[in-house]
């Protein structure tokens, strides 16, 4: 999906107005549209704002996600983020024997 199809879809989903989301970004009318039509590339810094607009991350404007929270940012809370960063740096033996006893722990 292009940036700027995602950009609209945002807007919409907010019950926006063009001109209020151009409000909100400190940016003309006329350049919001070219953005949200695809007529002028978005810049990174125009981009983040938009970001930080709707609560999504900068991923998912560009297309790299189909999740709002992206790429770097994570549903997860921190017993589960800890247990993934402790199981990448394991061997894969030893991930593989981690995968064991989880199943083993859950079928209980």
């Amino acid at each position: 999906m292009a940036v700027y199809q995602r950009i609209r879809d945002l807007r919409e989903d907010a019950d926006m107005t063009q001109k209020q989301a151009a409000e909100k970004l400190f940016l003309q009318l006329t350049q919001y549209r070219r953005y949200e039509c695809g007529d002028s590339e978005v810049p990174l810094n125009i981009a983040i704002n938009i970001a930080k607009l709707y609560n999504v991350s900068l991923d998912y404007i560009a297309g790299i996600s189909e999740h709002k929270e992206g790429l770097t940012r994570s549903s997860l809370d921190e017993l589960e983020t800890q247990l993934i960063y402790e199981f990448r740096r394991l061997d894969d033996v030893c991930k593989g024997r981690l995968l064991e006893r989880a199943r083993f722990l859950r079928d209980m």
